[in-house]
């Protein structure tokens, strides 16, 4: 579909520089040009659009009681990380989906999956005569893995809207695409936003945090995947029984220490931290905290200090994960795996989000390629990779052009 000429410059003596997008102030949905780009001369129309999302780990996850709408509320700090999935959309006679690369298989290739849902919801949003072909072609390119609580699911959403909100130059704001986010999935909102973030509600409702400094991860990449709903029950269900356990006694997070640094990652701390007080007396009690009744859900703020700091040996005892105890319920090898990364020296090492991945946090780059090799040869994962944070959210990788 060639473009209009009215529309759009095309001399090179405009004063703007090759590549530049030139959109037509007037465009209403339904007409019929596309995005075209100035390049040499000449008027190219959009033929395809590929963008890019982070994973992230989650550095405080704080999970609240089931409500009745079946979800539960969280405080999270969300940290995105450089791995990333790639989707390229471009116009077709029909809609398909198409999933190549890590765990490919298990990703459904209909409108269930996260991305089309995104641009469903887009489409909705802003009127079906923004699409300019009877179909879309969906093309994502997996490197972060299915049902590892790294957020590959809403990664692919994010990169959908981005992609197609410029493709079809509907013109959305980030803060406009991240309601459209809220209603596709918990993260997916995040995953527009990246970088380091608070996340409240159900991890839906994003803001900017402020951290200094690169850190360094590796992650452990299990065999298999966890569904977060399960592990969303099974912290209810460990909740439940340690709640008649202990009577009407709650146990405060933050209480879940152990004398061993393996143990108290298992247990939900990152790494090893001296326990003064109340919670020491309660961890020396044996009443592990991870997954106990929780108290109102609050923003861990000596976590917010260190990420300011941008020191790896500060944040790394404050990292804290609500599901974890519940994910090494479904998966009590997660038990050898996090002590694996403590032994070997990590400065922190936790289940990301609701698992199976786990995350540890190394002092330099130096650092995390030595740990790498270690855990890949301990024989507690399928795969490992090393990994900086915070990255920026989803953003355009490449814009494909035909002559008119």
């Amino acid at each position: 579909m060639a473009c209009r000429p009215r529309d759009f410059v095309t001399s090179p003596r405009a004063g703007l520089a090759r590549g530049t997008a030139f959109r037509n102030p007037r465009r209403g949905h339904g007409s019929d040009d596309r995005v075209c780009r100035y390049h040499r001369g000449i008027v190219t129309p959009v033929t395809a659009v590929t963008a890019r999302a982070p994973a992230k780990v989650n550095l405080q996850l704080a999970v609240g009681p089931a409500r009745a709408h079946g979800y539960h509320d969280v405080v999270t700090v969300y940290h995105a990380v450089s791995l990333f999935d790639e989707v390229t959309v471009f116009p077709a006679e029909r809609d398909s989906v198409v999933i190549t690369g890590e765990g490919a298989d298990s990703v459904p290739a209909d409108d269930t999956n996260l991305a089309a849902r995104a641009v469903a919801a887009l489409l909705r949003s802003v009127g079906p005569g923004a699409k300019d072909s009877p179909g879309l072609a969906i093309r994502i390119s997996k490197r972060i893995p299915v049902a590892a609580g790294l957020a590959g699911g809403s990664a692919d959403a994010a990169a959908a809207l981005v992609a197609c909100n410029e493709l079809w130059r509907t013109g959305l704001s980030q803060a406009e695409l991240s309601e459209l986010a809220a209603g596709i999935g918990s993260d997916v909102a995040f995953g527009l936003v990246g970088g380091t973030a608070i996340g409240v509600g159900r991890g839906e409702r994003v803001t900017p945090a402020l951290a200094a400094g690169t850190y360094h991860w590796v992650l452990a990449f299990a065999t298999g995947g966890l569904s977060t709903a399960q592990v969303y029950a099974a912290c209810d269900r460990i909740r439940a029984a340690q709640g008649r356990a202990a009577g009407s006694g709650l146990v405060p997070r933050g209480a879940e220490g152990s004398a061993s640094r393996g143990e108290a990652a298992a247990r939900g701390h990152a790494a090893p931290v001296k326990q003064p007080g109340r919670a020491a007396r309660a961890a020396r009690a044996g009443r592990p905290g991870a997954a106990a009744p929780p108290r109102a859900l609050a923003l861990d703020n000596r976590l917010m200090a260190a990420l300011r700091s941008g020191n790896p040996t500060e944040v790394g005892p404050l990292l804290t994960n609500d599901l974890q105890q519940a994910a090494i319920s479904l998966r009590p090898e997660l038990r050898r795996t996090l002590a694996a990364g403590i032994e070997h020296g990590a400065l922190a090492a936790i289940v990301s989000g609701s698992g199976p991945t786990c995350a540890y946090l190394a002092r330099d780059a130096r650092h995390a390629a030595a740990l790498a090799v270690a855990l890949a040869g301990a024989g507690v994962c399928r795969t490992v990779v090393h990994v900086v944070g915070p990255v920026p959210g989803a953003s355009v990788t490449s814009i494909a052009t035909e002559p008119v």
